[in-house]
């Protein structure tokens, strides 16, 4: 968990220039907050005290301002920037070296179904703000999601998808 932590640190030195110190980055990044406390209660979810696990993720919500559900499962090298009012779904995968950036929903497409209902995105993906990212859908390596858009469909890797459906394009990236 500690190695996690360290790429997700890492991760805001890297990919924010706002960021002027270390000390910066530990004390006054909720998004970072948010995947630590993520991390723990995700553990905790997995060794079977699923409502332990919820009132920690509702602690870190409430914090934070990033709601991820501890079932959800995150990668390494996260950046969530600006995290206020993000939402990630309980089958969500996000896998590494993802980059989040405010009121973006991770979340369900269809109210009621069992199983996988939550979207995978691929490493490397840049999710713009205010977007909304639906359903059991695979978001591709190395793609973008513009900010506000809402997606209900797969998109290739290396692709850039703008807009709301029906009106929604999808541009492949070279």
């Amino acid at each position: 968990m500690l190695k996690n932590i360290k790429l997700d640190f890492n991760a805001i030195l890297e990919r924010d220039p706002a960021v002027k110190s270390k000390l910066e980055a530990i004390l006054c990044y909720s998004g970072f907050h948010a995947l630590i406390i993520h991390r723990i209660s995700h553990k905790i979810w997995q060794h079977d005290f699923k409502l332990i696990a919820r009132i920690l993720s509702q602690i870190s919500r409430h914090w934070t301002g990033v709601e991820i559900h501890p079932g959800a499962s995150i990668g390494n090298g996260i950046f969530i920037d600006h995290g206020m009012g993000i939402v990630i779904g309980e089958t969500s995968i996000i896998e590494d070296n993802v980059t989040i950036f405010h009121g973006v929903t991770i979340g369900g497409g269809r109210g009621g179904h069992q199983g996988k209902r939550h979207p995978t995105i691929k490493s490397g993906v840049i999710i713009g703000a205010g977007s909304s990212v639906l359903g059991p859908i695979v978001i591709g390596v190395n793609s973008k999601v513009g900010a506000g858009a809402v997606v209900i469909k797969d998109i290739p890797d290396n692709s850039t998808v703008i807009g709301i459906p029906p009106s929604q394009k999808i541009m492949m990236n070279k």
